[in-house]
């Protein structure tokens, strides 16, 4: 059976609209970090590499690389762990702009994945196509542990109304925010979609 996220792990990535609260399990996700406006040329290139590795991934049984536990699977979306630098946080108005945005970008990557097999794929890729993005990107585990999450209809500038939301359904539920940081998972390609239909998934880490 083929491994859709969108049918067998809903949980995780097709919340309501309301917050709710989640245990995440650990998960591996190639991740590649950077600092800059994500409307810039940089960013995209980012996205661009990220899915070019995912997808050598999903299809390394074609090139005689898959290990015994392979299995056919989705590509999962593009998610985007969110900070701002070192400039803006020496001000602490909680101001800042897009130029001074940090992030981690990263898609989560199947159970079979091993370190020695990324690195196998991604070598492979990069010589079948150069790209020294790929040597940036690394595959670590992460584990998110306690979410608040929820989903986000609508462009990005306007996350703060479903953020205060969260802040409320923490602060009715005895919860409290582990980090200014937070996640987005876009189920939306920003290309192709009018910012008015954008749907991205919002988390917190809470205790």
């Amino acid at each position: 059976m083929k491994l859709e996220w969108r049918k067998h792990e809903k949980e995780l990535y097709l919340p309501k609209g309301t917050p709710t609260v989640i245990e995440v399990p650990p998960l591996n996700y190639f991740v590649i970090s950077g600092e800059g406006n994500p409307n810039s040329e940089s960013f995209s290139s980012v996205v661009e590499a990220l899915y070019a590795a995912s997808y050598s991934v999903r299809m390394c049984h074609k090139k005689g690389l898959a290990p015994d536990d392979f299995y056919e699977y989705t590509v999962y979306p593009l998610e985007g762990v969110w900070d701002i630098n070192d400039t803006a946080k020496a001000r602490n108005d909680g101001s800042f702009t897009k130029d001074e945005l940090k992030y981690d970008l990263m898609i989560r990557q199947p159970d079979f994945l091993s370190a020695t097999l990324a690195e196998t794929i991604l070598q492979k890729a990069n010589e079948k196509k150069p790209n020294p993005l790929l040597e940036q990107i690394r595959l670590t585990t992460i584990h998110e542990g306690k979410v608040v999450q929820m989903l986000h209809l609508g462009s990005y500038d306007t996350e703060p109304e479903s953020f205060e939301k969260m802040a409320i359904y923490c602060e009715d539920n005895g919860l409290k925010r582990l980090s200014k940081t937070h996640r987005e998972i876009y189920l939306s390609d920003a290309r192709k979609v009018v910012p008015d239909k954008l749907k991205t998934v919002l988390r917190i880490r809470v205790k």
